[in-house]
């Protein structure tokens, strides 16, 4: 063997060293998690427990805009070495059909976990004369193309889900997309939108207050927060299931060791009661999916959004 090669050789194996010993020091300074525009109390009250348990803050970095694209930019182009983190929900997954993005979810991000999903309630307002699932859309087939769905935008999880409602039920309702959530909601209150596919967090007070009323949830399961209130399927929509899901992603070629870490922190820290409590406030239910059962049900809402985004493009068009 060559002086060369012996040098390259002796290079090579301080650099596998030195990358080894980073990783199981892991972490040695803060954690920064970017968020897009999603509320961000999901990574504060795991940060807490992580700050305890690892000496080391997690700095939440909010970077709205674009649907959340602009955090997953920033994330994908970060160094893969556990200090950059996205918060990654289900909203990803769906507007990268409508906004022309520099990444791929699959090729560019490493899953890390799952933490904890939620549902959505088919709202409407008291006005509209339905008080069921099939109330409605026996109205809508009575007056096709006359009642409205609202959504915080196109692409957004509102106007997905209300457009995979449509393809299931085959009602002509017309997608009404607004700036903001919040503004979309109001309407629905006010009226000027009949029904809105609304997150569980912010239908339950609406609803306890009488300002819409619930149809459904969107969820397999009857949501905790609501019990009373039937799911889709229950009520004839075979099947029919969305979720506003949270997680972390980490740029691609991340140490699998750092993210087996990850993952294992967020495990534990979300099994803790307190943390289990808050979620609860939330109206979150713990959904702790290890990197390789993630990255699969990411890529399984990938493919289900991008049928429904196709279908709703077709709709737009024929109009």
């Amino acid at each position: 063997m060559t002086r060369a090669m012996l040098y390259t050789t002796a290079l090579l194996s301080a650099l596998a060293l030195t990358a080894d010993a980073a990783e199981q020091a892991y972490p040695t300074k803060p954690i920064r998690i970017v968020v897009g525009g999603s509320p961000d109390a999901v990574p504060r009250i795991l940060g807490t427990r992580i700050a305890e348990h690892w000496g080391q803050q997690l700095v939440v970095d909010q970077r709205g805009g674009a649907g959340g694209t602009i955090a997953a930019e920033i994330v994908a182009r970060a160094p893969p070495d556990g200090y950059t983190l996205l918060l990654c929900t289900s909203s990803h997954t769906m507007n990268v059909n409508f906004y022309k993005v520099a990444y791929d979810m699959m090729r560019d991000f490493a899953p890390v976990t799952s933490i904890a999903a939620t549902g959505f309630v088919l709202a409407v307002n008291p006005s509209v004369p339905a008080h069921t699932v099939q109330e409605l859309i026996a109205l809508a087939r009575q007056k096709p193309g006359t009642l409205n769905f609202g959504s915080g935008g196109t692409g957004s999880p509102a106007h997905l889900i209300g457009e995979m409602f449509r393809m299931q039920t085959g009602v002509n309702m017309v997608h009404v997309p607004y700036k903001t959530v919040a503004e979309a909601v109001t309407d629905v209150i006010g009226g000027q939108t009949q029904t809105m596919f609304v997150v569980s967090t912010a239908a339950v007070p609406q609803i306890t207050g009488g300002r819409i009323r619930g149809l459904g949830v969107t969820t397999l399961k009857r949501s905790p927060v609501i019990p009373d209130l039937p799911t889709l399927d229950e009520q004839g929509v075979t099947g029919f299931e969305a979720t506003a899901w949270y997680s972390f992603i980490a740029p691609a070629g991340t140490p699998a060791a750092i993210v087996e870490r990850l993952h294992q922190e967020v495990a534990k820290d979300v099994a803790m009661p307190d943390v289990t409590k808050r979620f609860a406030t939330l109206g979150l239910d713990p959904m702790v999916l290890p990197p390789d059962e993630f990255g699969r049900f990411m890529k399984s809402e990938l493919d289900k959004w991008k049928s429904v985004a196709a279908a709703a493009k077709a709709n737009a068009s024929a109009r």
